[in-house]
């Protein structure tokens, strides 16, 4: 068996340690100088979309490894220097930094007439039975045009990095597009009336901005069990989040068309407060531009200086041809979000390719005992046809709710999808056992 690795980001380090462990060999390509993938900020790869000011929104308990305990002394909400580090000390705690191939960029992977796949790099061509691909999902930024022209700057949140770079906001009239996380980020730091003149965010649609604690505690620290029906554990989320902050109108923000938890939450302990202050303000979706001006479909208009593009990522292989790896509208169908259900992809597998609520960190340590289970003969995939209606029936399960968006295509809740890959690996072990007695 011979497995090719590609990515060194948390999705990648963890599931090198679980095919170590398993005693599976394996090459390891990451493009970059360094591990932590987008966590590694100014990561000479260019594909980091981390910030300097940027803190991470899953507390810190909730995003440990489970073998590697985050430090007792971290803040509840670390920053990413912190994060970076934490994923250094597990790469070498566990002596994988010299398994990796840095500065060896996957430039194609080729599925060949027997299965197996060509996997070209600097060094050359070589085949693998298997390729394990965790190169992230938020690195390739979707950059929205409007028609006009602009007489300032535009950039993606990709591209920023400070108050200062790539570009001097001081004292400029900044305007951020989106409500995302990254966007209520950068607006409440630039939203500082020592930073910019004026600052806007503009919106397509109304969001719920939910606070990162309630009740003195960070609220993704209790989870509901995994057994607990996701239908109710939702309606108790809602009323404790219009409880805890009322109406989005009353803090100079549009009116959601949708409920709380119905979208991929937006958390911020600061913006609601610099919205409340009159720091920012908020716009409804750009129109187009005109020279110095941003017109929004209000038909009002403003002076600007830069506009900032917090408007997501898009899911891209680009080793990959998009017929072993078919995205639409920002989706690939994936079954336990990890293989396709055509047996002749088999032999390609996705790591943390998921919006895992409450966190992305560890959720490829969890996928990665299938993926060995299937790769030692453990397990067995279901029959294609079982695992194309499973795609559809967990797609309904943890995205059904959401309203329609690129936003919400890959959507899952942790506790309940760890648990579903742990009786699915089970299901599996059962089918081996069935195919075995079958052959006897």
């Amino acid at each position: 068996m011979s497995i090719a690795l590609i990515g060194a980001g948390c999705s990648g380090f963890t599931t090198a340690k679980r095919l170590r462990d398993a005693g599976l060999a394996f090459d390891w390509f990451e493009a970059s100088d360094r591990i932590g993938g987008n966590w590694a900020y100014q990561n000479p790869n260019g594909m980091s979309s981390a910030y300097q000011s940027l803190h991470i929104d899953t507390s810190k308990t909730r995003l440990q490894f489970e073998e590697f305990p985050v430090p007792a002394d971290w803040p509840d909400f670390p920053h990413h220097s912190l994060i970076a580090g934490y994923f250094n000390a597990y790469v070498d705690h566990f002596g994988l930094r010299d398994l990796v191939q840095f500065e060896t960029p996957v430039t194609a992977a080729t599925r060949r007439a027997d299965g197996r796949w060509d996997v070209t790099t600097r060094h050359g061509t070589k085949a693998f039975d298997t390729i394990v691909v965790a190169n992230g999902h938020h690195w390739s930024p979707n950059r929205p045009e409007w028609p006009g022209r602009f007489d300032g700057t535009i950039i993606h949140a990709h591209d920023y990095k400070t108050p200062f770079a790539p570009l001097d906001c001081v004292g400029k009239r900044v305007v951020v597009v989106g409500l995302g996380n990254s966007a209520v980020d950068i607006a409440s730091e630039l939203g500082q009336r020592s930073i910019t003149e004026k600052l806007f965010v503009s919106t397509r649609r109304g969001v719920w901005v939910l606070p990162k604690f309630l009740n003195g505690r960070p609220v993704d620290k209790t989870p509901m069990p995994s057994w607990f029906p996701l239908p109710l554990a939702r309606a108790l989320g809602r009323r404790a989040v219009i409880r805890a902050i009322g109406r989005m109108e009353d803090y100079g923000l549009p009116t959601p068309d949708h409920r709380p938890l119905d979208a991929h939450p937006t958390v911020s302990g600061e913006f609601l407060t610099r919205m409340s202050n009159g720091d920012i303000t908020a716009k409804p979706a750009i129109a187009r531009l005109d020279g110095a001006e941003v017109v929004f479909t209000d038909g009002s208009r403003e002076r600007v200086d830069i506009v900032i593009t917090a408007t997501g990522y898009n899911i891209d292989f680009p080793f990959l041809p998009p017929g072993d790896a078919p995205v639409t509208d920002n989706h690939i169908p994936l079954f336990k979000r990890m293989v396709q259900a055509d047996p002749a992809l088999h032999g390609l597998w996705f790591m943390g390719l998921a919006q895992a609520l409450p966190t992305l960190v560890n959720l490829a340590e969890q996928q990665s005992k299938l993926l060995v289970a299937y790769l030692t003969g453990r397990y067995a995939l279901p029959d294609p046809a079982t695992m194309a209606r499973v795609i559809v029936e967990d797609e309904r399960k943890y995205q059904a709710h959401y309203y329609a968006s690129r936003r919400h295509t890959m959507q899952v809740n942790f506790e309940p999808y760890v648990a579903d890959l742990v009786r699915e690996t089970a299901a599996g072990a059962r089918r081996v056992r069935t195919q075995a007695e079958i052959a006897a």
